[in-house]
């Protein structure tokens, strides 16, 4: 217990920075003030908040279980792709939204559109599905935290029990401190699992015996070789990973902590170095990841990789249920706190735990940005502001992240897919199609609310039609296909392994295209807002 314990004086930690910045509220019942901390986020908060809500456990757990079982191949499908698209999207993107928010007042991506494209109950359409997709990225923190103490512990501390204590600290911190307490909190995380992130590359490498000689036992070795190879990711799967990060500027918790900084500047210092805190976070997850292959001591391990084999020798000839159990007893999340398990001390594990703990509790953002959203969107939108008082909208504001947060906890212990799967499938994939709705909003003059109508339409149908399709065809062993429809003798539809193929591509590749083709054709048929509005946002000079 002395590694839990270690992170439960942490988690007490959390929640006194959530309380200490209550205290310091400029304006405890102001909704500006709890919901973007009166936009005065100075320029390092901001950077490592920013990068903070964005590495969640997707980015800890989820990329070294990833990489468990597909190899180095991890680290460019997510981290090189997103170093490139993410800081670019804040720089053009980002930078316009703060200006935005700073001329005209917005404090979600909702209200710029409704502005933008003159319309009310489009916005409200936005705000459902935006809402819906966010969801599963919060249920991720909950998995994560669950995960993290269960291992930790060594099975002392339940799942239901681990994910029941991190629903209840964010909610807490979140509760009381709003944006301040989240920027702070998502600092001090951020900082803590940069430096024991290092500390435990150095410390597993040095139990190992030397990441040269474990890398070059993996290339003696046939079964682990290929993980140092990309032949486990086809071409076109890898290419689809570059429409991923298009999520990140879409994402509502991301676009309303672009509203937080005091000054533009401040967007400079965050795209130089974005992309080496990437570097610094997903460079050692990934690697320990892959390395964890020749830790064939740990029981837990030695496990997860005879299920692989057996999947991939026998899946063929095996029913769709025992394949489904294989896949859940070789998946990889609990993977890097084994590794902790195995060759830190127990006091250094508490300390590294706590650093991993840092990371995968980053579900603070999305339940207050969901927050933000409800209050200023449907509540204040439809009168509930103006006849009840911000003082009111704060206080449904809060009642909000109770009620989403115990939701997130109830669909985390029901969660049957991996953190990495599950993050990409829907929250990434959904949020990247929605991504031609800002981008059209700050940058085209001719785009209108009928095709922001129909590109959100759009991708809250495509997502339920991947979780209808997962949900009816089973994933196939690995090295086959399921080949469900043919167009011209080419596989247009296949149930792969992995998930889903459209031609070849992740359902992602698809959904940006359609949503994208949708917003241009139904914008160029439709009539637009007036010449005043358009010139608000399109001032020539």
């Amino acid at each position: 217990m002395i590694p839990a314990i270690v992170v439960f004086i942490y988690l007490a930690v959390v929640v006194y920075i959530g309380i200490f910045a209550f205290r310091k509220a400029t304006g405890k019942e102001k909704a500006e003030d709890y919901f973007l901390a009166n936009r005065s986020l100075g320029p390092f908060v901001f950077l490592l908040s920013l990068f903070g809500t964005n590495m969640t456990a997707f980015a800890i757990l989820g990329s070294s279980g990833h990489a468990f079982n597909n190899g180095v191949v991890t680290f460019g499908l997510m981290a090189t792709s997103s170093a490139l698209v993410i800081p670019l999207t804040i720089f053009l993107c980002g930078t316009r939204i703060w200006a935005l928010g700073k001329k005209h007042g917005f404090m979600t991506p909702v209200q710029i559109f409704r502005d933008r494209w003159e319309c009310g109950h489009i916005g409200t359409v936005i705000f459902f599905v935006q809402a819906a997709l966010l969801v599963p990225y919060i249920i991720i923190g909950v998995m994560g935290g669950g995960t993290t103490l269960n291992v930790i512990s060594g099975g002392l501390v339940p799942y239901w029990f681990g994910g029941a204590i991190v629903a209840l600290v964010v909610m807490s911190y979140v509760f009381f401190g709003g944006m301040r307490g989240t920027a702070w909190v998502n600092t001090f995380q951020t900082i803590l699992f940069l430096v024991f992130g290092a500390i435990a590359v150095v410390v597993i490498g040095a139990g190992m015996g030397g990441f040269k000689s474990a890398v070059n036992a993996m290339l003696a070795s046939p079964a682990t070789a290929p993980l140092l190879t990309r032949e486990r990711i086809s071409p076109y799967y890898f290419f689809s990973y570059t429409f991923i990060p298009l999520s990140a500027i879409a994402f509502p918790h991301i676009a309303i902590f672009c509203l937080t900084a005091r000054k533009m500047a401040q967007f400079k210092k965050t795209v130089i170095f974005y992309p080496l805190c990437i570097m610094a976070i997903w460079l050692p997850c990934v690697f320990l990841g892959v390395m964890a292959n020749r830790v064939q001591d740990v029981p837990q391990i030695r496990a997860k990789v005879e299920a692989r084999r057996v999947l991939a020798t026998q899946g063929k000839t095996l029913p769709p249920e025992q394949r489904d159990q294989l896949r859940e007893q070789s998946a990889g999340d609990d993977t890097l706190l084994l590794l902790l398990q195995r060759f830190a001390p127990l006091w250094l594990a508490g300390l590294l735990g706590a650093g991993i703990m840092a990371a995968v509790m980053a579900s603070d953002s999305q339940i207050l940005a969901l927050s933000t959203m409800f209050t200023e969107d449907i509540f204040a939108f439809y009168g509930g502001k103006r006849r009840f008082g911000e003082a009111v909208q704060v206080q449904t504001g809060r009642i909000f992240v109770i009620l989403l947060t115990l939701f997130a906890y109830i669909v985390a212990l029901q969660a049957p897919e991996s953190i990495f799967e599950l993050a990409i499938q829907y929250a990434f994939s959904g949020y990247a199609a929605l991504s031609p709705l800002i981008i059209a909003a700050l940058f085209w003059r001719g785009s209108t609310k009928w095709g922001a109508l129909a590109a959100t339409v759009w991708t809250a149908f495509a997502v339920v039609a991947v979780a209808v399709f997962h949900a009816n065809v089973p994933a196939p062993a690995p090295g086959a296909t399921t080949v469900c429809a043919v167009i011209g003798g080419v596989e247009a539809l296949t149930r792969t392994p992995g998930g889903t193929a459209v031609f070849g591509f992740m359902p992602v590749v698809p959904m940006v295209l359609v949503s994208a083709l949708l917003m241009f054709v139904v914008s160029l048929a439709t009539r637009k807002p007036h010449a005043a509005t358009i010139e608000k946002y399109f001032a020539r000079a």
